[in-house]
């Protein structure tokens, strides 16, 4: 390359010398951004999602592909954030991507010493039959002059302020209908 094909090349002489005096356009660009595709040109397909991290809701795009996610984004369809996400909501790809992140259920039994690793399914059927147990001991069919009860007092839920509307009302309905009558929220006490 001789010496004016350098000076062309460098991205000050082409800001100066051509349209984009501030250097914010094509007098940037480099050979190798020119080639550089987004990571979600390609991907298998998008599922959408909620944030996280706290109550607000903000909606996310959530973009996969050979089932690993390789990007979240906040989604522009979305009337609550409007496709805008807080540092940690940008964040959020870490905790499904990340090598802290937890793929084995910890289970240490009772008077037990030792921690051991269990799959998730064995450890959904072990809190659903914990659950049913509870809600069959505490049951209450009726009171001490045969009024109908119907509920059990083995069971309750204090939901927390992470947790959007939709999923309170999810869970309240749950808890609801198992009979619990101590349901609460952490944000209404």
């Amino acid at each position: 390359m001789d010496l004016k094909g350098l000076f062309q090349s460098w991205p000050v002489y082409r800001q100066l010398t051509g349209d984009d005096k501030l250097g914010r356009g094509k007098a940037a660009q480099s050979k190798r951004s020119l080639t550089l595709t987004p990571r979600t040109a390609e991907v298998d397909h998008v599922a959408h999602s909620v944030c996280p991290f706290c109550a607000v809701g903000c909606a996310q795009k959530v973009y996969v592909k050979d089932e690993k996610v390789v990007q979240i984004e906040g989604n522009p369809d979305s009337p609550i954030s409007r496709g805008r996400l807080c540092p940690k909501g940008s964040a959020s790809k870490q905790l499904v991507t990340g090598p802290q992140r937890l793929t084995k259920v910890r289970y240490r039994a009772p008077y037990a010493t030792e921690w051991q690793d269990l799959d998730l399914e064995t450890a959904m059927d072990m809190v659903a039959d914990r659950v049913l147990d509870a809600r069959e001991k505490g049951w209450q069919q009726f009171d001490s002059d045969r009024h109908t009860l119907r509920r059990t007092m083995g069971l309750a839920s204090l939901g927390g302020a992470t947790l959007d509307n939709e999923e309170n009302y999810l869970i309240k309905k749950l808890f609801t209908a198992l009979g619990a009558l101590q349901i609460e929220n952490q944000a209404r006490i």
